[in-house]
């Protein structure tokens, strides 16, 4: 008798089925992205308040972090801040200490994610790599906000870890903590209105 095939798929809320180890961008819905990324705790849930800080919040914040840094650019690349963990829908946001245990196969499975979910929103399925290089950089100043605003760190460690942010990128910038139903809603109108900006 031949061995269980190992089941390599999740059905989402839409009613799509996505392979994980073959995605494909037809069963790629923003609606199960925005679900699932709402539910998804950055910091593996170690932050101050009643609510999670969600991937999705992050997300947004990024994004808004990338267009600051970034005045003028193509709607697209903002597209492609939004979405830029969008993978973390189905495989969570592991912090960066078990992405070095688990290995390489986590990134190529990142990867793969990564390049359905452009190809579904009009994206090249590799970023440009300075586009990539300015997206991290955004990442990086969100990560030095939510440190110092909700995870603990003191601003040295947070300086340490994620480099010092230019000033001008953070002034006026406040992590809010909200429900989940209210990051997934801001989350697909964001997209919606990044998606119908870039056409």
């Amino acid at each position: 008798m031949a061995p269980k095939q190992t089941r390599a798929w999740q059905r989402m809320l839409s009613g799509r089925r996505l392979d994980l180890l073959d995605p494909t961008p037809v069963d790629i819905e923003i609606e199960d992205i925005a679900h699932g990324l709402a539910f998804v705790a950055r910091w593996n849930g170690q932050t101050v308040g009643d609510f999670p800080f969600s991937v999705a919040e992050h997300s947004l914040l990024v994004e808004e972090i990338f267009t600051r840094a970034n005045p003028g650019i193509p709607v697209r690349w903002r597209l492609a801040a939004l979405l830029h963990d969008a993978p973390e829908y189905v495989i969570g946001d592991m912090i960066s200490p078990v992405k070095s245990a688990v290995g390489p196969g986590y990134g190529a499975l990142d990867e793969r994610l990564t390049a359905a979910i452009h190809l579904r929103f009009g994206l090249p399925a590799l970023l440009p790599a300075a586009i990539k290089k300015e997206i991290k950089r955004a990442d990086h100043v969100s990560a030095w906000l939510e440190a110092v605003q909700i995870a603990g760190f003191s601003r040295a460690e947070a300086d340490r870890f994620f480099g010092a942010p230019d000033a001008a990128m953070v002034r006026g910038l406040t992590i809010r903590l909200r429900a989940p139903v209210d990051v997934r809603a801001d989350f697909v109108a964001r997209h919606a209105a990044l998606l119908a900006a870039a056409s």
